[in-house]
């Protein structure tokens, strides 16, 4: 039983890495160079003062989103409890797994062995709570892309924003730009799912009009998540500005990018062509000048069936 569960959740990642436009093989192996880096450039940038606590926090904060209590009552009632508790257990140390090894690989084996530990002694905690707390947002109620994105990814932003403030006690720009881009990544996940086909539909627009007010919405959305970062390097990096700028707008293309590629095939989910292509433009930015008119237009004729 813990064998099939087991290939039954390697097999539903499999599918949703391709729904969202992503090659399985490619992605399995892009990820972990791409944890690597970051991870790399992470603990040395913050030079060993706190980063090792912080990169700590964060494994167990992903291994947290395991023990949902309806996650776990609906195991509950299918496993015995020893099957339960290997099942769980198994879970929380291969999530956290990649952060154990990058840390062993720094020679800090007691976070490593700390980590693992506290880990496993999750499973036996209770998340539960007796109330309901809706997480309040800056974005009223539309686009529903960002209320319920960032009530989804809330824990990035302050982790974002301590990156911006270890950038400028460690004087290193390259860290304060990626937070800024860690920021734009997450903002561009929000555009993955499609909504109903009748919540756009509701609309009274013609497919310009809805596009430049999606796009509009979600500049104005994104500014003020990523404005304490830009604002902040650039009286910090006065001298490096001109930089700051630079990757504030490829933030705002990639948005734009991502919008358009979300609506370009409406109401299917980005398929694995779109998202290879957007990958590519990851690469390589000026691609960015042939994607974005390629991608407007086709969702121009897709929205037409719908809003007109």
């Amino acid at each position: 039983m813990i064998y099939y569960y087991f290939k039954l959740q390697f097999k539903i990642l499999r599918r949703k890495l391709i729904d969202f436009g992503l090659p399985f093989l490619p992605t399995s192996i892009v990820l972990p160079i791409i944890f690597s880096y970051i991870s790399n450039n992470f603990l040395d940038n913050a030079k060993y003062d706190y980063a090792p606590h912080i990169y700590g926090v964060i494994a167990l904060t992903i291994v947290s989103k395991l023990s949902k209590p309806e996650r776990n009552g609906f195991l509950k009632s299918v496993f015995s409890k020893t099957d339960y508790l290997i099942i769980r257990v198994l879970e929380n140390i291969v999530s956290s797994l990649p952060f154990v090894v990058f840390l062993l690989y720094k020679g800090l084996y007691i976070y490593a062995f700390s980590t693992y530990i506290l880990s496993s002694l999750l499973v036996f905690l209770s998340f539960k709570t007796n109330f309901n707390l809706t997480l309040p947002t800056p974005f009223g109620k539309t686009p529903f892309e960002f209320t319920i994105g960032f009530r989804n990814t809330f824990l990035i932003f302050p982790i974002a924003y301590f990156l911006t403030y270890i950038s400028i006690s460690v004087n290193n720009f390259n860290l304060g730009i990626f937070s800024m881009l860690l920021t734009g990544a997450i903002c561009m996940s929000y555009f993955s799912k499609t909504e109903n086909r009748y919540h756009v539909w509701n609309f009274n627009l013609s497919p310009e009009q809805f596009l430049r007010y999606k796009t509009r919405t979600c500049f104005i959305n994104f500014s003020i998540l990523t404005l304490p970062i830009v604002i902040t390097l650039s009286i910090f990096f006065i001298n490096e500005i001109h930089i700051i700028m630079i990757f504030l707008v490829l933030c705002y293309a990639y948005l734009t990018l991502m919008i358009y590629a979300k609506y370009s095939d409406f109401p299917n989910h980005i398929s694995l062509p779109q998202g290879l292509l957007i990958g590519i433009s990851l690469v390589l930015p000026p691609l960015l000048l042939v994607l974005i008119p390629y991608f407007k237009s086709k969702s121009i004729k897709k929205l037409k069936n719908i809003l007109e």
